[in-house]
């Protein structure tokens, strides 16, 4: 089947990083893909390949070297600041291993922050139902403390959906929850491209995760070392452990089914600079400025 422009959220074409110092690192090295619309993606590979940057400069949240990085038909570094600030408010939404949450905010007020900062007046039947979709229709009242793990990453969730967003990008949104409340989260992301058509993008080090995606691209040293259609969960893992001894890759305990409903020990990775992200976009989020910096990170 052809593969028309219009077919495409996200695009990545010669995309190079690198960050400085006494030892300069290459995040990505002419890293060309595609993210296609009504489609989840897997992004993997051993720590320090490039897995976040990638995630970063398809999101905007960094500038490439050199290369175009695409959102649609929009090249993201022909815009401004402001312009970018406002295009990741309607057109892209994220979900983070460290949930971003406002804390002095209730649950409905996160989730229709996104909404208030960008001016727009949320739809009451599309906030109702993806409430309803996340299961917190009982909770809207609560603030973030007084919610579990898997809870507050259901808001982030509810919040990345709410605008409406053509793609969804998550760094690692499984990475600090049980096996239980991992597949609930994983789940909702995948009903997303399921019942709304949207497009997801996720980081993970979890072959269970990537195995509720359409599609996994594996990263190392920069490049895109393999990109398969869902080789399912065990072949996933076989694939990372090959790559060498970057980092341990934990099996699947249980033998996956088309949609698993759980996930293996695989090590969660939140650097320093993820963190730092995160932190600076839940900072945006109530001061509606300019994006956060970014720094390498694989």
């Amino acid at each position: 089947m052809s593969v028309t422009s219009a077919d495409v959220a996200v695009s990545l074409e010669h995309v190079c990083r690198t960050y400085g110092g006494d030892q300069p690192v290459v995040a990505l090295d002419d890293v060309d893909v595609r993210f296609l619309r009504g489609t989840a993606t897997a992004v993997m590979g051993p720590s320090g390949s490039g897995k976040s940057t990638l995630l970063h400069c398809a999101a905007g949240l960094d500038r490439p070297d050199a290369g175009t990085v695409r959102i649609g038909d929009t090249d993201l570094a022909a815009m401004s600041e402001k312009r970018l600030t406002e295009l990741r408010r309607s057109r892209v939404g994220f979900v983070f291993q460290a949930f971003n949450l406002v804390g002095a905010l209730n649950v409905e007020q996160n989730i229709l922050l996104p909404s208030r900062l960008s001016g727009e007046r949320p739809d009451p039947a599309w906030v109702a139902e993806v409430v309803g979709r996340v299961g917190l229709g009982d909770r809207l009242r609560h603030r973030p403390a007084q919610l579990s793990g898997g809870q507050q990453q259901r808001v982030a969730i509810a919040r990345a959906l709410v605008t409406r967003p053509e793609v969804i990008f998550c760094d690692e949104p499984t990475g600090a929850l049980d096996t239980r409340t991992a597949a609930e989260v994983l789940s909702l992301l995948r009903s997303a491209v399921d019942q709304a058509g949207q497009t997801v993008v996720m980081v993970t080090h979890d072959p269970v995760a990537a195995s509720y995606a359409d599609r996994v691209v594996v990263l190392a040293d920069g490049r895109i070392v393999r990109d398969m259609p869902q080789p399912g969960a065990e072949r996933i893992a076989e694939h990372l452990a090959h790559l060498g001894g970057h980092e341990s890759v934990a099996q699947p305990v249980a033998q996956p089914v088309a949609r698993p409903v759980g996930r293996s020990g695989a090590q969660s990775f939140a650097g320093p600079a993820a963190q730092s992200l995160a932190q600076s976009l839940a900072q945006s989020l109530v001061r509606a400025t300019a994006r956060p910096t970014v720094r390498g990170e694989g």
